[in-house]
């Protein structure tokens, strides 16, 4: 979806407006698009209106440290620690937001009108702040979360198995109070999408904070990009289960780090109060990145998968030219 607004708007920058054949092209993706936004809009939504989940997390799975959301393709990082209906996911309500806001685009761009009049109710509704804040906005943390079913008090143990007589590892509870319905104070990737979909107001206090946390060692900032989940939090760098090294618990991700890079971006070019902090931390994180991964394939000759947070060296699946090679864009500074 992003890499369709980007070619659509550069086509539009060149020429002023599509030609026959582009208009031709994009009227023949509209009905998929809108019937990929119609899957994502039925089958991923939340109980709670205005909420939606990456639906299938395990809620039987003792195994794990912390049920994986494979749907969000943030595998295992942190989520509430007991899976429920009754999830309510920040960074998809915050991808749905930007998907009508480009079917809105393209329908006005394209004349349907009908359907430019239904995206941009839809888009009214989604990234409306105060909605936002009202649903994923924690007083506590000042910080963007998710909410559900929720425990910190977790632990993977080795016990014995009675009937087999082997070790297995069983996910248990520490307190007795157990889970309750509340925001998941997690830090990492999750919470900042509320500023990697430009959502909110240039002039937002919660912007502010956003900026202030990008900024701290103790969390994401690295000196190789922005690592994916607080170095405080408890579950940073943990395994999943006796065979699951962490994945999302730390290592830096280029795909993340490009959205980072290309919101401070936005943010350092449209008015407001924070326009200073944001082209800081634009050229500091921008020039983070680049080296790190010229760096680490002029020394291996390899794109990698993620990048350790503490070396900066390459690591996972290699050679990995997919959206690694972000990094271009990054250079190029074509966001």
């Amino acid at each position: 979806m992003l890499a369709l607004h980007s070619i659509q708007s550069e086509l539009e920058a060149k020429d002023k407006k599509l030609s026959k054949d582009q208009r031709l092209y994009f009227h023949s993706l509209f009905p998929r698009l809108h019937a990929w936004f119609n899957w994502f809009n039925s089958t991923q939504k939340g109980n709670s209106p205005g909420t939606f989940r990456w639906h299938g997390r395990n809620e039987a799975a003792t195994n794990e440290l912390n049920a994986k959301t494979l749907a969000s393709g943030l595998d295992d990082y942190p989520r509430a620690s007991h899976p429920s209906v009754g999830e309510a996911h920040v960074d998809l309500r915050c991808w749905m937001a930007a998907f009508v806001g480009y079917m809105h685009h393209l329908a006005v761009t394209l004349d349907r009108r009908k359907e430019a009049v239904y995206y941009a109710r839809q888009f009214l509704h989604l990234s409306d702040p105060l909605e936002l804040d009202r649903l994923h906005w924690s007083p506590r943390t000042e910080t963007y979360c998710d909410y559900g079913n929720h425990t910190k008090y977790v632990k993977l143990k080795t016990m014995l198995n009675s009937h087999s007589q082997s070790q297995q590892t069983v996910r248990i509870v520490s307190s007795k109070k157990g889970p309750t319905f509340r925001f998941v104070h997690h830090f990492g990737y999750v919470n900042l999408f509320p500023f990697l979909m430009h959502l909110l107001p240039a002039s937002s206090d919660n912007l502010k904070k956003i900026l202030h946390d990008l900024s701290k060692p103790e969390l994401l900032w690295t000196d190789f990009g922005l690592r994916s989940l607080a170095k405080n939090d408890a579950f940073y760098f943990k395994w999943n289960t006796q065979s699951d090294p962490p994945y999302w618990r730390g290592p830096i991700w280029i795909n993340v780090n490009f959205l980072a890079v290309r919101a401070l971006h936005y943010y350092r070019t449209v008015k407001g109060p924070y326009k200073e902090m944001a082209n800081d931390l634009y050229v500091k994180l921008r020039n983070n990145v680049v080296n790190t991964v010229f760096k680490e394939y002029q020394r291996t000759g390899y794109f990698w998968e993620n990048y350790h947070p503490e070396t900066g060296r390459g690591q996972g699946a290699h050679p990995f030219n997919g959206w690694t090679s972000l990094v271009l864009l990054m250079m190029a500074e074509n966001y």
